[in-house]
């Protein structure tokens, strides 16, 4: 359960590392070099066939190295499906950041949220008994399938024997990976928090938004008025979390303050948000409370935004609700009109690139044309980059599928501007 005490008398949770893999390559700094430049990476799909859908794109990863991470191991004849070679580099460049040891220290826990895990190769293995038939079926080749095995590929390379935590609460699974993160350090249950997620592109995925029109013919325009849906994307991202004391006594320079967490669900529809936005409104008001932070604080705002008419507008709602007058005037971004929707990955993503945001003191644009809508009301950073107090701190919203809704406070680390 999260520690909601007085902020002021808890232990401080710092950011010491963070590792990405996007469609703009592994590593943090083609993340930021793709953003801050306004690029987007959504393509013609190539990694598999997309006749028959309504849309062709999406934003692929470009080839990772097969071999592994320097002083990872996984176990003999294992075969790691895509997704979890993205948790294993985005988490691998986390960690050496952090300047932590390989095995990990026993009192590391792992907190990781996805939700295709390895399914694309469950599609190939299915594709491949059709075509051989049931007598030549082996069952191998399936135990990528599930959405926890990028956790069980990342706790076996890096030799975590703390707690190891899968979520897989759609496109919020990451955020609240985070939150569970930052509760166990609170709670003093692990010392170190590996907290992220990981997820790639498979044809269940692809079919299934298509089937539901929720994707747009041409790259995602998220919070424009000719918005027609969301671009699929894939990728990881991860976080090192630990007590500011305990990244001190080891000499580790704290990239980012961790302030505080919230999650809650509507309740409302299976797929659709609640038009008034009033589940994410109070996951906002949770994590702000959480982080003892009040909206008049917060420095910009790192949007869901995933460019579907309904999302948007909820998104939006949700936004002025908690901000009122000043959500007019509080810089927005969304990553996914450069990086597409990287589902249970997106939450752990997109924080990353808060803390990217608060490193650099400027907020990336979103890309995309067209005019903002003007029933949404929001101050959309476009073309390029805008100057930001970065001593004020960044709210991270994500908005899921069951109604589920996670905002994140994040500060520049190491000291507190309060």
């Amino acid at each position: 359960m999260s520690d909601h005490a007085d902020p002021r008398n808890r232990r401080r949770i710092v950011v010491t590392g963070i590792g990405a893999v996007s469609p703009f390559g592994p590593g943090v700094d083609a993340l930021w070099e793709g953003l801050a430049a306004g690029e987007e990476r959504i393509r013609p799909v190539e990694l598999f066939s997309t006749e028959g859908h309504r849309t062709r794109l999406a934003a692929e990863v470009p080839e990772l190295p097969e071999s592994l991470p320097a002083g990872l191991v996984l176990p003999r004849g294992s075969r790691p499906s895509r997704t979890d070679r993205f948790a294993l580099h985005a988490a691998h460049e986390a960690w050496l950041m952090a300047g932590l040891p390989l095995p990990a220290p026993p009192e590391a826990g792992l907190f990781l949220g996805s939700s295709t895990g390895g399914m694309y190769e469950g599609e190939e293995a299915y594709w491949r008994l059709r075509r051989t038939g049931p007598e030549r079926a082996r069952t191998k080749p399936f135990a990528p399938q599930p959405n926890g095995t990028p956790a069980d590929a990342v706790a076996h390379a890096f030799g975590l024997s703390g707690p190891v935590e899968a979520l897989a609460t759609a496109c919020a699974a990451s955020t609240m990976a985070l939150e569970a993160a930052l509760d166990s350090l609170r709670a003093g249950e692990v010392r170190v928090a590996l907290a992220g997620g990981a997820d790639g592109l498979c044809q269940t995925t692809f079919g299934g938004f298509n089937s539901l029109r929720a994707v747009d013919e041409a790259p995602a325009r998220p919070f424009r008025a000719d918005r027609e849906g969301l671009s699929l994307g894939e990728g990881a991202g991860f976080l090192v979390l630990e007590t500011e004391a305990d990244a001190a006594s080891r000499g580790a320079r704290p990239l980012a303050v961790l302030a505080g967490a919230g999650s809650t669900c509507d309740a409302f529809h299976m797929t659709a948000p609640c038009p008034e936005g009033s589940g994410a409104a109070r996951a906002m008001r949770v994590a702000l409370a959480d982080a003892g932070v009040s909206p008049g604080a917060v420095g910009f705002l790192h949007a869901h935004g995933s460019g579907t008419p309904h999302n948007d507008q909820a998104e939006a709602a949700a936004i002025r609700a908690v901000f009122g007058e000043r959500a007019a005037t509080l810089p927005v971004t969304s990553s996914k009109g450069a990086v597409g929707h990287t589902l249970g990955s997106c939450g752990s993503l997109e924080a990353v690139i808060t803390v990217l945001c608060l490193i650099h003191g400027r907020v990336h644009p979103t890309p995309g044309g067209g005019v903002v809508d003007p029933e949404a009301r929001v101050d959309l950073v476009l073309g390029d980059p805008r100057a930001i107090d970065d001593a004020r701190p960044a709210l991270s919203l994500n908005l899921a599928f069951g109604g589920a809704n996670a905002a994140l406070i994040l500060r520049k680390g190491p000291e507190d501007p309060r």
